[in-house]
């Protein structure tokens, strides 16, 4: 029988406060460059994240529907960096076919794809009463 987990045992998790604080920063920095180098989905949602962040603040309406507008949009990237965090997971293992493999890169796409229904339908509820608008 084995010994209950204690967290002295991690070797990550040696770090309090400050450099706690610090060494997330760093990790979180390299995992967005590493999903802007290597994930072209990144790429075209950052891009969209960047050409209608502008329009959002533009746009004729309150501070809470821009803050929705730009939520949404950074919903979709922090979905798509999980989405990349489950495939990277799974290509470690194996890049054999397996079928629980694919359903969860499926489970994952599919997140993306909800997620931006959302900003889209977020972007729809507040653009086309402006532009009804008489």
């Amino acid at each position: 029988m084995t010994s209950p987990y204690h967290i002295d045992q991690n070797p990550h998790k040696g770090n309090r406060g400050l450099a706690r604080a610090w060494h997330a920063a760093k990790n979180s920095w390299c995992g967005l460059v590493y999903a802007f180098q290597e994930e072209s989905a990144f790429r075209q949602e950052l891009t969209l994240f960047v050409l209608l962040t502008p329009v959002a603040f533009l746009l004729p309406i309150s501070y809470l529907e821009k803050a929705l507008l730009i939520a949404s949009l950074l919903m979709v990237l922090v979905v798509e960096l999980l989405n990349s965090s489950v495939e990277a997971a799974i290509d470690r293992i194996s890049f054999e076919h397996h079928d629980l493999s694919k359903r969860a890169k499926d489970f994952g796409s599919a997140a993306v794809m909800l997620a931006l229904l959302i900003a889209v339908l977020m972007w729809s509820a507040v653009c086309i009463p402006i532009v009804l608008k008489p």
